[in-house]
């Protein structure tokens, strides 16, 4: 799905997204724990400020929701989660820490793997990672101790990551 505007999206996350979990960021500040980030039963409702959403990331447990803001058009992309995962679905989420100030919850992001026949592996079947998704925030409190440097590199290597996976997913459904 495509929206065309700010006010679309954030008619579509206020009035879509009720009894999810999830996070936006905008384009003219970093995120507010307060206002940007839903979980533990907050119900999604944003205010139109002077900036735009550049992505926003929301789950349930069927579900997971991305807005991203590309050129100028918002695209939403839907995975849903049945029937994806093998038999243990723990394995297949991985829970990353935080770097929002007193906020410390972990982010569940979910890997979606695929058989595919490999002419590398002499076209054998072998699972590939086709895109990362988010699924949620972990319940249990954690806390992070990393310095400013070990922070920025883990969340420049986490970023690069899921953009790619995301960008990967929208150009082969075009």
């Amino acid at each position: 799905m495509k929206l065309q505007t700010n006010e679309e999206v954030l008619k579509y996350i206020n009035e879509e997204l009720n009894g999810y979990e999830g996070y936006l960021q905008f384009s003219h500040r970093p995120i507010d724990k307060d206002k940007d980030i839903f979980y533990d039963g907050k119900v999604p409702k944003v205010e139109n400020e002077e900036g735009f959403v550049y992505e926003a990331h929301f789950a349930n447990e069927e579900q997971s929701i991305s807005i991203r803001q590309i050129n100028d058009t918002w695209l939403v992309s839907t995975t849903v989660f049945q029937n994806i995962f093998e038999e243990n679905v723990e394995k297949d989420i991985q829970k990353y820490i935080t770097y929002i100030e007193n906020f410390d919850y972990k982010v569940k992001m979910a890997q979606i793997w695929v058989d595919e026949a490999d002419e590398l592996c002499e076209n054998m079947i072998v699972k590939k990672l086709k895109k990362v998704v988010f699924a949620g925030f972990e319940k249990k409190r954690v806390k992070a101790q990393f310095t400013e440097k070990e922070k920025e590199k883990l969340l420049k290597h986490f970023l690069s990551i899921f953009q790619s996976s995301y960008i990967s997913s929208i150009l082969e459904k075009e």
